[in-house]
């Protein structure tokens, strides 16, 4: 099962560490970490992203409270949620390609050019995960040089944590 947790944390160094290592010493995957300050300076909210059963869910939810530095766990796995990602995709281009490299680029809701050199074309995208691999496969025959992606933030829908 694909999960996602919120975890509000205290802002300090050295908490990313704790937690990244709880996820490892259990031989855990995160496929997606970010994390930044809250509305508060002194609380940073970490969105992760797994995959895992719900016996080590539990399990590492467990673990993650015994941790200091957490304050809250939200689990939005069972709720709904918004997430966002935000990419940057460097594409190779020729001249004759230029215009309709950028062309698909505009046709995308949350997609634009963010530069345009003499052989590539940087675009910038936000969206949920379906919109940026969507993008990367219409972008894909064009030929991919380097991509860089944020990983996932989420938010429960209408303040529900």
């Amino acid at each position: 099962m694909k999960y996602t947790l919120s975890v509000l944390v205290e802002n300090k160094s050295g908490v990313l560490a704790h937690v990244a290592g709880l996820f490892s010493a259990r031989g855990f995957n995160i496929d997606s970490l970010a994390v930044g300050e809250t509305e508060d300076p002194s609380i940073s909210r970490m969105t992760i992203v797994g995959e895992g059963d719900e016996r080590t869910m539990d399990q590492v939810k467990k673990q993650l409270n015994k941790l200091i530095d957490v304050i809250k766990i939200y689990d939005l796995s069972r709720i709904q949620f918004i997430d966002r990602e935000l990419m940057l995709i460097r594409v190779v281009i020729t001249p004759k390609d230029r215009e309709r490299v950028i062309d698909i680029v505009d046709s995308v809701r949350g997609a634009s050019v963010a530069d345009v050199g003499d052989q590539t074309l940087t675009v910038e995208a936000t969206g949920d995960q379906t919109m940026v691999h969507a993008l990367i496969e219409l972008l894909r025959p064009f030929g991919i040089k380097e991509i860089v992606r944020t990983g996932k933030i989420a938010m429960a829908i209408n303040n529900k944590k």
